[in-house]
């Protein structure tokens, strides 16, 4: 393997633990708490052994490619992405659709898809708003959509966006491999990662996954 893959590969594995990692900092300080209900401490257990395997899987198989597929009900899976965000303080709101069909797909690779669009649009939304994350089925696809009402993206930076290492602000954090990571993994499902946007009005990022054909 090159030095530059190897850098690479070091660079996706360091900013790919931040989510799960920050997930379980902020667990581990409510759980801390002494009023904190019994089924809430169950739930943020539950959150926990689901970050561990999320780090677990980024350092021992960091192909964004390499998928293992499974079928998942992905309206439970975006709301554990929007909980963990929450416990970090972030305003985070969930829209799932009542006919979402089970799907299969990766699990942990999806849920680190999924961290990066919501990172993403809480490092560009005002600390006011909030980021909604919804699923929902249209045709022969299921759509999973995170929307902030940030700056916006122009249409001449919509494709460099995707691109690892572009930021169209440096003096905003990140290192500019949050998006070229989300698309990787929408395109090992065979799916595309698009978003819609205009300058002053937001961003809405679309992760289109096929939906199986008996």
């Amino acid at each position: 393997m090159s030095s530059r893959s190897d850098h690479e590969r070091l660079a996706i594995l360091v900013h790919e633990v931040r989510s799960p990692v920050a997930a379980l900092s902020a667990i581990a300080e409510t759980f801390g708490d002494s009023d904190v209900e019994h089924a809430v401490r169950r739930e943020l257990a539950r959150l926990a052994l689901a970050a561990c395997s999320g780090i677990e899987r980024v350092v021992t198989d960091a192909a964004l490619a390499s998928v293992r597929l499974e079928e998942v009900d992905l309206g439970a899976l975006v709301r554990d992405t929007a909980a963990a965000a929450a416990l970090t303080g972030a305003r985070v709101k969930v829209q799932v659709a009542t006919d979402l069909p089970p799907v299969e797909v990766d699990p942990l690779r999806l849920r680190q898809a999924l961290d990066n669009l919501v990172s993403n649009a809480l490092t560009h939304s005002g600390s006011e708003d909030d980021v909604v994350v919804s699923a929902a089925v249209d045709g022969r696809f299921v759509l999973l959509s995170v929307a902030d009402r940030g700056a916006g993206v122009s249409s001449d930076d919509q494709n460099r966006i995707f691109e690892a290492g572009v930021r169209l602000n440096p003096s905003r954090p990140g290192s500019g491999l949050g998006l070229a990571v989300a698309r990787a993994i929408a395109e090992a499902h065979g799916g595309t990662l698009t978003v819609e946007s205009a300058p002053g009005v937001g961003a809405t990022f679309t992760l289109a996954l096929p939906l199986r054909t008996s």
